[in-house]
């Protein structure tokens, strides 16, 4: 499980509800908890303002390999 999911999942958020408060799509959640595709640095820093973390907590997951 990635850091961004578990965040999300611990807020008890749907994939929905998390990219409608940070102005992303679900498939976009999906894919970035998925790994399908990459983290960027404007992601990390949209996600973590609505979730409350520090952006470099969810950039840890994309440099270990892990998406998300």
């Amino acid at each position: 499980m990635t850091k961004l999911e578990a965040a999300r999942t611990a807020r008890g958020w749907t994939q929905t509800k998390l990219a409608w408060k940070a102005r992303m799509t679900q498939s976009d959640i999906s894919a970035l908890e998925h790994g399908r595709i990459s983290l960027w640095p404007a992601h990390a820093k949209r996600l973590a303002k609505v979730l409350g973390l520090d952006p470099a907590e969810l950039m840890q997951d994309a440099d270990a390999g892990r998406v998300g």
